[in-house]
């Protein structure tokens, strides 16, 4: 069976840096393209960045793109997320999620997910 776990979350002020780890154990790490998405209550999933299965690839939704850095270490089955300039809008609860085909935005793609860290930012 597949587990996510996600750590790192916490409450920061605007302009601070967190950075977000999510260990992945009981599967094949290096098949899974890995997705970082948030959501706030009563909203859907976002989607934030992906990287590929080879880490060669990477991808970011505008709203974090040059803000937040995506990146893997397979020798410890762990996807990064590393925040700078966060602002208030990036408070959510955030998830990684496994995804076993192409580096895909979409949180329907995936087929495996954490149980999410919360990040808090006060302006």
């Amino acid at each position: 069976q597949v587990q996510l776990v996600e750590s790192g979350g916490g409450a920061v002020q605007a302009g601070d840096s967190l950075r977000l780890s999510c260990v992945v154990s009981g599967g094949t790490f290096s098949s899974y393209a890995m997705g970082w998405f948030r959501q706030d209550p009563g909203k859907e999933r976002e989607f934030v960045a992906v990287v590929n299965w080879s880490g060669s690839n990477t991808f970011y939704a505008d709203s974090v793109k040059g803000r937040f850095t995506i990146s893997r270490d397979d020798a410890k089955n762990t996807v990064y997320l590393d925040m700078n300039s966060l602002r208030p809008e990036d408070t959510a609860v955030y998830y990684c999620g496994a995804d076993l085909g192409r580096s895909s935005p979409w949180p329907s793609d995936y087929d495996y997910w954490g149980q999410g860290t919360q990040v808090t930012v006060s302006s």
